[in-house]
């Protein structure tokens, strides 16, 4: 038995969701009792995986290909399933990209299997792994077993598990030259997909102030737009502040917005509901302010303050301006 992890690069860059899923197979693979590899695919990625040789797996595999420069879903479904006829890993973990929902469903169609999509937890019993998937906006937890012959498939939620939990060794590196041609490939490479059209990535963020409807008006909102900049922070919001045309889409965080994982996320007047918190339940520390002692944010906040915001962050913002 053997865990693979298949982590994502773009133009000799790493999604930020790779060293999750690296550290996501490290620490599944220990309690499973067995060897964790790691893959990139593309072409020109020996720096990439010259960086993944200083973590603690088994292997690197360094696939190389001209027609693995630009993602198609045909070359990397195709390069990955010889790898698995080759070496016969028994699980292979992806981070849960855009990238990785389309190719996936169709390495498990050509490999005739099920694809576990979007885990966000995982336990060890018995020598059997279960992953933890959400149902209807993260209300229902649903435990989901594999069956049937190995290899199994699955992918990892934004912030499920963190990166700066990778574990450092050294690692051989093997080139995978896979065999592919220009015909095999019936897919033209366009623009990457945005999530939004303009260039917010609040999932590339340390720091996010978050914003609700207890800033009542939408002039208000400078205020916590004040604070965000004194923080050298992202300013995002609950889904109400951007339906009703505050901020833009693109700020919104929850399980219809962005899914974030920064290493401070602020809450300020959002009450919690569960639709924000699936999307920023993988904040390393959360920091709460609300009026309501009640607000169900508290329950997910390392750090509450109980109080008038119009109080609260002005004085916030003046501490930090002082030398």
């Amino acid at each position: 038995m053997s865990v693979l992890a298949v982590l994502e690069q773009r133009a000799g860059q790493w999604h930020r969701m790779s060293f999750e899923t690296l550290a996501a197979a490290q620490q599944i693979a220990r309690e499973l009792g067995t060897t964790v590899s790691a893959a990139v695919l593309g072409h020109d990625v020996g720096a990439l995986a010259d960086e993944l040789a200083a973590t603690d797996v088994a292997t690197v595999y360094a696939f190389e290909h001209e027609l693995l420069k630009d993602y198609t879903p045909d070359a990397y479904a195709m390069a990955l399933e010889a790898h698995i006829d080759l070496f016969h890993p028994s699980l292979m973990l992806f981070p849960h990209t855009y990238q990785v929902r389309d190719f996936l469903p169709k390495l498990a169609t050509r490999l005739d299997r099920a694809a576990v999509t979007g885990a966000v937890s995982h336990r060890v019993e018995n020598g059997e792994l279960t992953l933890v998937r959400q149902l209807f906006q993260g209300k229902v937890n649903a435990d989901v077993r594999f069956a049937g012959e190995a290899p199994h498939l699955a992918s990892l939620q934004a912030g499920a598990y963190r990166a700066d939990r990778v574990e450092k060794g050294t690692a051989p590196i093997e080139v995978m030259l896979p065999y592919l041609q220009p015909g095999d490939i019936r897919t033209r490479p366009l623009e990457p997909f945005r999530a939004a059209g303009h260039t917010v990535d609040l999932g590339a963020a340390e720091r996010i102030v978050s914003v609700g409807r207890g800033i009542r008006e939408a002039e208000n909102i400078a205020l916590v737009e004040k604070l965000a900049q004194a923080m050298g922070a992202e300013l995002a919001a609950s889904r109400p502040i951007c339906d009703a045309g505050w901020l833009p889409m693109e700020r919104q965080v929850g399980s219809s917005g962005q899914t974030v994982a920064p290493k401070l996320y602020v809450a300020i007047g959002i009450s919690g509901a569960i639709q924000h918190l699936v999307g920023m339940k993988g904040a390393r520390t959360v920091v709460a302010i609300n009026r309501d002692p009640d607000a169900p944010i508290f329950e997910a906040a390392d750090y509450g303050i109980v109080g008038d915001l119009f109080r609260v962050v002005p004085a916030m913002i003046e501490a930090l301006k002082k030398p």
